[in-house]
């Protein structure tokens, strides 16, 4: 019988370069999508796929966030006063049981797959999931959900998997695929980062992983792959070496990569565009920007 997921991996200990200056002071997990910080979409995906325990591996500088899911008194007190009671259910869904999440350093940033290390006696023995915040995906059925119910049936490795044009390949991981079979493909290799005309296929490695326990040990050789980093998908190309049991998914929903700024200016447009409080006025504003662009030209 396969093992549930319970366990989830969120490698947040980079330090937001791109976004600077805002992110000289907070966290680049705590900025805000819409009216939520990224991390918020991560862990909601995380807990509709059935998740129980959460473990992030941070560094210095990241306080900010571990203080977003602990209970706020005074506030929550303000609320309850003022009789507030819809912002106080909003707020509930930022407040973690005491003990769900669990927090381990990472000193060095040696890459993701050390990231991913660094959480492994958390983690035990034990398929887990790994969610990286910065990929958020607009999706009817969250992301992680859709693997966690592919992965029932098959075990193993699964990578969330996308099709790229192929002069973006090189900045992805790239499968090799054996055998595809729709939503499911068997995979015969990963490649970190290739150039353009030496990728073996157009699907793209994203931000969503359900790993085997072996993988840590893969890890545990501390080998550096491509720009002299630990690379998570070095680890899981050894399984399948080792145990060929390595699957890519094709999700179904839009992923934007909240790790750029375009891609953030991207998500907070169709974000916006989907809730209804705010899509009208939203929808609005863009056709008179789009107008007044083209009339410019």
């Amino acid at each position: 019988m396969k093992s549930k997921v319970t366990k989830a991996v969120f490698p947040v200990a980079g330090l937001g370069t791109r976004f600077l200056p805002a992110t000289k002071s907070i966290p680049k997990e705590i900025m805000t999508l819409v009216d939520r910080p990224l991390i918020q979409y991560a862990i909601d995906e995380a807990r509709a796929a059935g998740i129980k325990e959460f473990i992030f591996v941070t560094s210095r500088g990241k306080g900010a966030l571990e203080d977003y899911f602990d209970h706020a008194p005074e506030l929550e007190n303000s609320l309850r006063r003022a009789g507030k009671d819809h912002l106080l259910e909003v707020l509930k869904t930022t407040n973690m049981d005491s003990g769900a999440i669990a927090y381990v350093r990472q000193h060095k940033a040696l890459g993701l797959g050390h990231a991913v290390w660094c959480a492994r006696r958390l983690i035990g023995n034990e398929p887990f999931a790994v969610i990286l915040p910065d990929d958020v995906i607009a999706a009817e059925k969250p992301c992680l959900q859709q693997m966690v119910e592919a992965y029932a049936e098959t075990g193993g490795n699964m990578v969330a998997a996308m099709e790229v044009p192929p002069e973006k390949a090189s900045s992805y991981g790239v499968l090799d695929v054996r055998e595809d079979m729709g939503s499911l493909v068997s995979v015969r290799g990963m490649v970190e980062k290739p150039k353009a005309e030496e990728a073996p296929s157009n699907l793209a490695v994203i931000g969503r992983y359900i790993l085997n326990p072996k993988v840590l040990n893969n890890l545990n050789r501390m080998r550096s792959g491509a720009g002299g980093e630990i690379q998570l998908t070095d680890a899981i190309a050894e399984e399948i070496e080792e145990s060929d049991n390595v699957y890519g998914f094709r999700f179904r929903g839009q992923r934007f990569d909240c790790g750029s700024k375009a891609g953030f200016l991207q998500a907070t447009v169709a974000f916006g565009l989907a809730r209804d409080d705010l899509r009208d006025e939203l929808s609005e504003f863009l056709q008179e920007m789009a107008a007044v662009q083209n009339a410019a030209e």
